[in-house]
């Protein structure tokens, strides 16, 4: 990107990634002055130990970058005076989930013209609840519904994906990042459990005021807002230790420190493993492969450990939802609850195999037209396997 002598140096050093010995924090310290993270530079060092998928890096990474081209063109719109992500199997044609995947991902590929397009879809759709966070679903016209308030997972992403803008191009994307952080903190962090609430609008007097999304639990998010605001290590300490409380799987949804029971937001299986928390695994694997935290690790390490000898190292026996009790929900595969099981592996020394099996199985799964969460939650999974996620 910019100042190329300086990044080619700076590659160099850290060429062999994971392999190189250096931590994610020695990375990140010994790089803070470098602007551009090209895709496939692997300027930031994952945790020593951390495992790649067996072949050649720059296969790997073309892998990716293959996907990548085929997600743009599926799921990639461009309405209303911006682009967006469409989500043809949620709700709605547009969600605030989907525009924060997008905008990480843009900003992971060095794709501005993607970024900034996605950003001024974001910045027209503000909450009513508070302008500095993303109304949480629009219709076919572009227009807010369902009130108009937030979701947390979007606005994580979004205020995350803002931090990797300003890395990678300078600009105005920081003080953005910083509005935004700040206003999840006032209006999406529970004031007592310090866990992330599930959108702006469960106010003390919402009856779901004290529930959380497992999912919502982005820990190298949380790192990353310490850097603005020392009070999100608060944060991410409490979600850390709500981790430790379910050894195994967690479920979608948590209320009290345990798992909710029957339908509390979406349907009968809230406390199961299902649809929400089925991303876990890669938000947990993420934080232990590029901070090297030893409670993320051995969380990570439980589960990659836990589904490999529940399938017997057969990524196709990988049901789609479990019970915390281990029973299945329904039989797989399903390609939304197979990548991220990949990402969970790489904190695992011992699992080199089975993440072999898992990076096989997700980058030849049939995914259809309409697929855009499995896609896209199976691509961001990929970007951190092949060593290309990195905390701004």
């Amino acid at each position: 990107m910019r100042v190329v002598a300086v990044l080619a140096a700076a590659a160099a050093l850290l060429v062999g990634g994971a392999g190189c010995g250096a931590s994610a924090h020695e990375g990140a310290h010994e790089h803070a002055a470098v602007r551009g993270i090209p895709f496939g530079s692997h300027q930031m060092a994952y945790a020593k130990g951390t495992l790649r998928p067996t072949g050649d890096q720059a296969a790997l990474d073309r892998q990716v970058r293959s996907f990548y081209d085929r997600w743009k063109a599926r799921f990639v719109t461009a309405r209303c005076g911006s682009q967006q992500v469409v989500s043809p199997d949620a709700d709605h044609p547009y969600v605030a989930e989907a525009q924060g995947y997008g905008l990480v991902i843009a900003a992971t590929m060095g794709d501005r013209p993607l970024f900034d397009g996605l950003l001024r879809y974001v910045e027209a759709h503000p909450s009513v609840n508070n302008p500095d966070l993303l109304a949480a679903e629009q219709d076919k016209a572009c227009t807010s519904v369902n009130g108009s308030d937030s979701a947390t997972d979007g606005d994580l992403d979004v205020a995350y994906g803002l931090l990797m803008a300003d890395r990678q191009w300078g600009g105005d994307y920081r003080a953005k990042a910083v509005r935004r952080i700040a206003a999840i903190k006032a209006d999406e962090v529970h004031p007592v459990t310090h866990l992330m609430k599930l959108g702006d609008w469960a106010t003390s007097d919402e009856p779901l005021s004290e529930v959380s999304r497992t999912s919502d639990w982005m820990l190298d998010h949380f790192r990353a807002f310490e850097k603005v605001d020392p009070e999100w290590r608060t944060i991410r300490e409490a979600h850390q230790k709500a981790i430790t409380a379910f050894p195994g799987l967690l479920p979608d949804f948590v209320k009290d420190g345990k798992a909710v029971k029957g339908e509390v937001l979406e349907d009968e299986h809230d406390g199961d493993y299902n649809w929400n928390a089925l991303r876990d695994p890669w938000r947990i694997g993420a934080d232990a492969v590029t901070s090297g935290d030893p409670a993320s690790v051995e969380a990570a390490r439980s589960l990659s450990r836990w589904i490999a000898v529940r399938t017997g190292g057969d990524p196709a026996k990988i049901a789609a939802g479990y019970r915390l009790d281990g029973g299945p929900l329904e039989e797989g595969p399903e390609p939304a609850f197979v990548a991220p099981f990949a990402v969970a592996a790489l904190a695992d020394p011992s699992a080199q195999s089975w993440l072999d099996a898992l990076w096989k199985a997700m980058t030849t799964a049939e995914l259809g037209e309409k697929d855009y969460f499995a896609s896209t939650v199976t691509l961001q999974s990929m970007i951190t396997v092949t060593g290309n996620h990195w905390v701004p």
